[in-house]
Parts: C-alpha cells; structure tokens; sequence
C-alpha cells in the first residue's frame, strides 16, 4: 500500500499556471490547490492546443485537471502598491550593487540629482552607490563628474507582470 501511496504523492505536486480574469499569468500552483480553486467555482478550465490533464480521483468524483486555470472573479481589496522608496527596497531593486562601478561593499543610497538642487527622493532619481562613487560624485550632477549609471533607475514593476513577463519567456513555440 506504501508502494501505492508514494506513486500517487508526486503527481499533488505537479504545476498549474493560474491567470487572472483577464488572461494574465499571476502564478505556478501545486495540483491540490488547483483542485480545491475548481472545486469550489473560484476558477475554471482554460484548454490550449497543448494543454496537459492530470485525471484525479476520489470515492465519488473524477475530475480532469488541466495545466492551466483561469480565476473567476478578482479580489479587488488585493492591490498592490509601490513600495516606498526606502533604504532596503532600492539595495533590492539594484541587487545591491553600486550602480556606477559595481561594487556589493559598503553601499550607501545616492540621490542622482542631489537633493540641494531640486532632486526628489524617489525611484527613478535614487540609486545604490559605494561610498567611494557617492563621495566622488558628491554634490554635482552626473554629467559634471562623468560617471555613468548602469542602468536606469525605475520603480519596481507589481510581482504578476514580473511573473507574466518570465512567463511568455519561457514559453516554447508549439511546432505545427
């Protein structure tokens, strides 16, 4: 019976994308979450060309479980905000690393049109900068010390569109 129970254990584990009303990716889930979502008429079926069904079964019920469910209704007390710009989240977004020489030691935040001349503490004006770069950079705006950033600051993107972006990138091309 052992035996039985181990064979069955791994297809629970199996991934099901789940979008949203609107058709976008939001999430991988396991299996039993997909059931207990179709089960309780929080989301439905989507069936592609190359969709894959897992058959489950219970004493009662046989239900066909496919790779890809589709909410049925969105929670709108679920919103997102952008997180304020703060210490931690912009050593995050810039995967703590000195935007101007990449260095991970002794990182403070650098305001890229400094502050005392009418730069504002938010996303795109913020960065993270080694303490050497921030103090060679000091008061003056970036084209007057000639450093570069390495990328464009910007505010961080909501967690599903990161997540649906990846998503279609991962995505094979179905070959007729």
């Amino acid at each position: 019976m052992q035996t039985e129970q181990r064979q069955k254990i791994p297809i629970l584990q199996k991934q099901v994308v789940v979008f949203s009303k609107n058709y976008l990716p939001l999430a991988r889930i396991n299996l039993k979450r997909a059931i207990v979502l179709l089960v309780t008429g929080q989301a439905e079926t989507l069936e592609f060309s190359s969709t894959q069904q897992w058959e489950v079964r219970s004493p009662s019920v046989v239900l066909q479980i496919p790779d890809h469910i589709r909410l049925t209704s969105g929670n709108p007390e679920r919103h997102w905000k952008v997180p304020p710009v703060n210490r931690r989240e912009v050593f995050r977004r810039d995967n703590h690393t000195c935007q101007y020489c990449g260095s991970t030691k002794h990182l403070t935040l650098d305001h890229i049109i400094p502050r005392s001349k009418g730069g504002t503490h938010t996303w795109d004006n913020v960065v993270t900068a080694c303490e050497k770069c921030n103090s060679s950079k000091g008061d003056r705006l970036l084209h007057e010390t000639g450093m570069v950033l390495r990328t464009k600051p910007k505010a961080p993107m909501h967690p599903a569109i990161v997540f649906a972006e990846q998503f279609w990138k991962d995505q094979q091309p179905i070959e007729p």
